[in-house]
């Protein structure tokens, strides 16, 4: 019998010239949590203060994926 494995979604970071994928259930949010929610427990997973990821913006995939990412700035 073949056992069928469900892929994690994760939140991809881009923080301090570092990219980084964590699951979403090791920090206990989902998709459909606030940007605030997200980037409070972003903030204590890396060990910074939220203040760090003030300016971060949150983009939510169909696959369930996040990307945390600075705020492209244009012009």
């Amino acid at each position: 019998m073949v056992e069928q494995v469900r892929e994690r979604n994760v939140v991809h970071l881009r923080f301090d010239g570092r990219s980084l994928d964590v699951p979403l259930d090791v920090l206990d949010v989902g998709p459909a949590s606030d940007d605030g929610a997200i980037k409070r427990t972003l903030a204590r997973h890396l060990e910074v203060p939220e203040q760090r990821l003030r300016n971060y913006v949150v983009d939510r995939h169909e696959t369930g994926n996040l990307t945390v990412r600075p705020e492209a700035v244009f012009g």
